[in-house]
């Protein structure tokens, strides 16, 4: 046994870096093929399909799916932990370990962790909000020096351009922090994911407990704050994010101008565009469209914009994301995947594609050479069960 190695009190392989993954359904490309797994020093060493592979460390997967791990490109999971419920804060130590090891109960082993920048610290708690990310990135770099997380954790920093202290937030992150994404996020009432404003009333009406005098206030400060910020705010971002060397994302594109400013700044993933036109023109645009999986499970958006299934049928969506559900990014998958009669493809949407939108060469393929960054799940009539999920060789859930 070497030293990486742990056994169960039933005598079952848990982790270890020198393993191998029998009687697999392998998730190769675009296709599912029957075959063995060997990992060796944190890394894919070898795939079988005709035999097989030798070996003193194994696991039998019984017919199993062993998928990539899932990557996740912007999931709010995080805030809900820091903040469980209204007005009840969460010491951001603890949200980041509860959050972490619900992220690996799901089968996601890369998380970019989303975390807002740019605050309305003058309207208190009716509407406002203040700055968190500093503070959560802190924690969230020590506990991955300290070898604290079950997954790959890195920063998608959100630019809240309708906002007030977005120039003195962003300049708190370097390159040290391992931003990877940054997505320009504009949500003045009347445009975007909401066009329709009434659907942002009954959010704030939910959340935040406000009288209808009291959101019109809101909207109006809004409105002010994109007319005085949006310009300089949004060129500020895009720059950040060059800087740092991330993938810039837009956020909620309407029309096909949204989009033709997004090709302007360098765009490479379109965040839940809400309509069919605007898809159409980031596909012509060569920009990664991105839809939530919850959309795609619910059979439509809570926000009243584009179905994903209608972007699938048109063969539109490139990428999942879970978004407020972390459970949703493995079960969409699944349901792309029987629905089209391919699987591959479906889990494609929550590995290979995410992975490559972020340059992340490394991971999202099952190839030799690659991160054994494995999911193992079967399938309960058409729903997924995780079995075991591994993080460079090494089992964390």
């Amino acid at each position: 046994m070497n030293n990486h190695q742990v056994i169960d009190s039933q005598n079952n392989l848990l982790a270890s870096d020198d393993v191998v993954f029998t009687n697999a359904n392998l998730v190769l490309g675009h296709e599912i093929v029957k075959g063995s797994l060997r990992v060796e020093n944190g890394l894919i060493a070898d795939i079988d399909t005709s035999g097989v592979i030798s070996a003193g460390n194994s696991i039998d997967c019984e017919g199993d799916y062993l998928s990539p791990g899932l990557v996740e490109l912007h999931t709010d999971n995080l805030e809900r932990h820091l903040q469980p419920r209204p007005g009840a804060h969460w010491p951001p130590y603890a949200a980041i370990s509860s959050h972490d090891a619900e992220l690996a109960s799901v089968g996601i082993t890369t998380v970019f962790d989303a975390l807002r920048v740019g605050s309305l610290p003058s309207e208190g708690k009716r509407g406002g909000y203040k700055k968190y990310a500093r503070e959560v990135a802190t924690n969230i770099s020590f506990m991955r020096n300290q070898n604290m997380l079950r997954i790959n954790h890195l920063l998608h920093l959100r630019a809240e351009i309708c906002s007030e202290t977005l120039l003195e937030e962003i300049e708190e992150f370097d390159q040290n922090d391992q931003v990877g994404i940054v997505s320009l996020m504009d949500h003045t009432p009347g445009q975007r994911q909401f066009r329709d404003t009434e659907k942002l009333a009954e959010y704030l009406r939910g959340k935040h407990s406000m009288t209808d005098d009291e959101i019109e206030a809101h909207f109006g400060r809004l409105r002010k704050l994109q007319q005085e910020n949006g310009e300089k705010h949004n060129k500020a971002a895009a720059e950040m994010g060059r800087n740092l060397g991330a993938i810039l994302a837009s956020h909620d594109d309407t029309t096909q101008s949204d989009v033709v400013e997004s090709v302007k700044i360098g765009v490479g993933v379109a965040e839940f565009p809400t309509t069919l036109e605007a898809a159409r023109e980031c596909n012509a645009s060569r920009i990664g469209v991105m839809m939530g999986a919850p959309n795609l499970l619910r059979g439509g958006s809570h926000s009243g914009n584009v179905a994903a299934h209608e972007l699938v049928e048109h063969d539109l969506l490139d990428i999942f994301s879970s978004d407020y559900a972390p459970s949703s990014l493995l079960a969409a998958c699944v349901r792309l995947g029987l629905e089209s009669g391919n699987m591959a493809n479906g889990l494609a949407k929550a590995t290979a594609a995410p992975a490559k939108a972020a340059s992340l060469d490394d991971r999202g393929v099952l190839e030799v050479g690659k991160r054994a960054d494995l999911l193992r799940f079967g399938l309960i009539e058409s729903l997924p069960l995780t079995r075991g999920l591994w993080v460079g060789g090494v089992r964390v859930a």
